[in-house]
């Protein structure tokens, strides 16, 4: 339409300054003013006219050509790009977006949870033509959010409450995203991840889960505290063992021979050393002798 526009203002300017031109003015200088306007005015107006071939398409965007409802299967790129000026361009952004959904949800038992879930997406550019065609511009609210609830409230049924509540969350945030990829990604819209944000439970249900597993984690504490004890119990086993085989190879290799040897080694040693004493020689137990210190 405005192309329409500043080509008409452009012909009717020129037409004006060329009229003006040919008319019978005697003096030059209101001749000149005259023509001078309408030759500006139709210069800029084919300018503007000439702009209309170009179209800038923002950073992240795809541009989407719609000639009188026939949409073109290319997409324009980020940048300027020739454009045909009767056509309308409509830009589409290509960039990660979020929504964010609260809902409630049931589960397994059919106890009504509340879950505060996102799901990050994003256009698939060279899709951008077809969802425009067969959707339009608002295809979250169309396709993607419907899905988005429709799914979550599908996998949390299939789970008892207590899975939102502990690591199999991770678990559920992954179904919930491979499901909605299967059924959103053919109409062109990529889904990163579905992350959960927050869940909500029943108070009387939230002290149950977390009194279970308070209990499971005593017994998983209990359970390496008796472990740790059966250990220290087979260490000192072993240990005594050890003592009692020490003990046993010492007593063989002991006899009433060797005391005695040893005895007479331990009197001939002391019998050498400077300090005074007394050796009485076999008046000892077993023969052997006393020894009596003078001090």
């Amino acid at each position: 339409m405005l192309f329409m526009v500043s080509l008409l203002v452009a012909v009717v300017g020129m037409a004006v300054w060329r009229a003006s031109r040919r008319s019978g003015a005697r003096e030059y200088g209101t001749m000149r003013a005259a023509g001078t306007v309408p030759l500006a005015v139709g210069i800029g107006a084919l300018l503007v006219a000439a702009s209309q071939f170009l179209t800038v398409i923002p950073a992240g965007h795809v541009g989407v050509v719609d000639f009188f409802g026939s949409v073109s299967p290319i997409s324009l790129k980020s940048g300027i790009n020739l454009r045909n000026p009767l056509a309308r361009i409509i830009k589409m952004s290509v960039k990660t977006q979020e929504i964010k959904e609260t809902m409630d949800v049931p589960s397994k038992e059919g106890l009504t949870v509340q879950l505060e879930i996102s799901a990050l997406f994003h256009l698939n550019p060279d899709r951008a033509p077809e969802v425009y065609r067969t959707i339009g511009p608002n295809f979250v609210e169309i396709i993607l959010v419907p899905q988005f609830r429709s799914v979550a409230r599908g996998v949390t049924a299939g789970y008892e409450a207590r899975a939102l509540y502990t690591s199999e969350r991770e678990v559920l945030a992954r179904l919930i995203l491979a499901d909605l990829q299967r059924l959103v990604e053919p109409r062109g819209i990529t889904v990163e991840s579905t992350p959960l944000r927050q869940v909500g439970l029943p108070r009387g249900l939230t002290q149950a889960i977390e009194e279970k597993l308070r209990a499971e984690q005593e017994s998983q504490r209990m359970e390496f505290v008796l472990l740790k004890e059966k250990q220290e119990a087979e260490r000192k086993r072993i240990e005594a063992q050890g003592i009692a085989d020490f003990q046993a190879i010492v007593t063989k290799g002991i006899s009433e021979q060797l005391l005695r040897w040893k005895g007479i080694e331990a009197t001939e040693k002391i019998a050498n050393s400077q300090n005074a004493k007394v050796i009485i020689i076999g008046a000892g137990k077993d023969g052997l002798p006393l020894i009596l210190d003078t001090k």
